[in-house]
């Protein structure tokens, strides 16, 4: 079978090429989102420890799959533009070399995982009487941690080909055997044994396991973008400093959001429980009212990738114009909505009205900046391709460290709750101007 991993982004409307690319992103971001739902809803079954138990676990996951997420945009990165160059070889070199750094980090990560249960989970806040059921989690997914983290890589290499079906269609299929698994093996259903949490534990790592040998499958049979042929391992060295350099400064960005967000529920706290809860759900909702744009910018890198490598440079400006008048567009489209619809969308989530007073408060104000809060999303994706993984980074910092919390203090202080909320609108609208102007500088003197 021919290789396919060819440059199939280079030709044809730019528009029309990224939409057919971002659909199916959608679904498989939603997918993401689904996946980590059944989780909860079904140990939330259990009782109020063992959801509690879970919840502890969310922090360490999301670190490791924060470090994924980045080797994965640093490996779609630097294969999406050796693609556009139509360097094959390198192709192979730059994938393989790369799933062998996910194994290698993966190997290091169960070891120190495996060794720190207890010390980390205690400094987190777990009790004594909730520790045996965060281990009895936390060891078998650290195991088979390896399903979770190649497949990511795995998954990004094979977006940056311009297929972003496969990927979706590998997370749907985990979704689905998520959904059927969980269960059987957390209730003990049939001739399944009751398991609790190590059967949640267990169904993810399967799940995980299947999107593994799928990913492996189709970049190694179908797209031929995996080699054994043994290179100079200073060779292999140069594969792994590539995607690092870009991979380590995005999986830092994405460490820093949570870290943020957990500072900011401390001040939204003081306005009491149905303040944090209003916060909680309102950022949900944000979550899917930009799934498109979030979608969008996982597709336009490896589009900038293949058309930079190319040589396509009108299409890079095209492409990157195209998507901020896009996520502008929609931005605003999403404001009026909101405005409209804030209070029924509230109350689906909660009947208390404090709840909803809060959820609508928040989503007229900050919906007003989520367009500019898009052009920052895509503007750093952009600087990742263009090998400015640092521009990126110091993009995010500036807004959600330099200037998000202490104008949330300010914002507190001076107006209270709709203070705290009015400074993201502000941080946002901040963030995405100056994000633009970062680019367009960047591109007219790197493209």
């Amino acid at each position: 079978m021919a290789n396919t991993a060819k440059a199939t982004l280079i030709e044809g409307p730019v528009g029309k090429t990224l939409a057919q690319l971002t659909w199916p992103m959608v679904i498989g971001l939603l997918g993401m989102v689904a996946f980590n739902l059944i989780d909860t809803f079904f140990v939330g079954q259990l009782g109020t420890k063992e959801l509690a138990a879970l919840s502890f676990t969310f922090p360490v996951v999301l670190v490791i799959n924060s470090l994924a997420m980045g080797l994965g945009i640093g490996t779609s990165a630097v294969i999406s533009r050796a693609i556009g160059e139509g360097d094959l070889e390198k192709v192979k070199r730059l994938t393989t070399d790369s799933l062998i750094l996910a194994v290698l980090i993966v190997a290091f990560f169960v070891g120190i995982g495996l060794l720190t249960i207890g010390p980390v989970f205690r400094l987190l806040g777990a009790t004594p009487e909730l520790l045996p059921l965060i281990k009895s989690y936390m060891r078998i997914w650290y195991l088979g941690m390896v399903f979770v983290v190649v497949p990511m890589v795995g998954n990004n290499a094979i977006r940056a080909t311009g297929d972003t079906k496969t990927p979706s269609a590998i997370m749907l299929t985990a979704v689905g055997v998520n959904l059927i698994l969980d269960p059987l093996l957390i209730f003990g259903l049939g001739p399944f044994p009751r398991l609790e949490l190590q059967g949640a534990a267990l169904t993810t790592v399967f799940a995980r396991a299947i999107t593994f040998v799928v990913a492996i499958y189709v970049l190694a049979h179908r797209d031929r973008m995996i080699t054994l042929v043994m290179k100079p391992f200073k060779s292999v060295i140069n594969s792994w400093k590539r995607v690092l350099y870009i991979g380590l400064p995005a999986a830092g960005t994405r460490i820093i959001i949570p870290l943020v967000i957990g500072f900011i529920t401390r001040i939204v706290s003081a306005y009491g429980t149905p303040a944090v809860a209003a916060y909680g759900v309102s950022s949900r909702i944000e979550f899917f009212a930009l799934a498109v744009v979030w979608a969008l910018a996982s597709v336009l890198a490896p589009f900038v990738g293949q058309n930079w490598g190319a040589g396509r440079l009108e299409r890079v400006k095209q492409g990157v114009r195209l998507s901020g008048r896009f996520s502008l567009a929609w931005g605003f489209g999403v404001f009026i909505l909101l405005a409209v619809v804030a209070r029924p969308v509230a109350s689906v989530f909660n009947r208390n009205p404090d709840v909803i007073s809060g959820i609508v408060l928040y989503l007229r104000i900050v919906s007003l900046a989520f367009g500019l809060q898009g052009v920052l999303v895509l503007s750093t994706s952009v600087l990742n391709v263009l090998n400015k993984p640092f521009h990126a980074a110091g993009m995010i910092f500036f807004q959600m460290i330099a200037l998000y919390v202490p104008l949330a203090y300010l914002g507190s202080a001076l107006f209270g709750l709709t203070g705290v909320f009015g400074a993201l609108a502000l941080v946002y609208t901040l963030g995405g101007t100056a994000a633009h102007f970062l680019l367009k500088h960047v591109i007219k003197t790197t493209v």
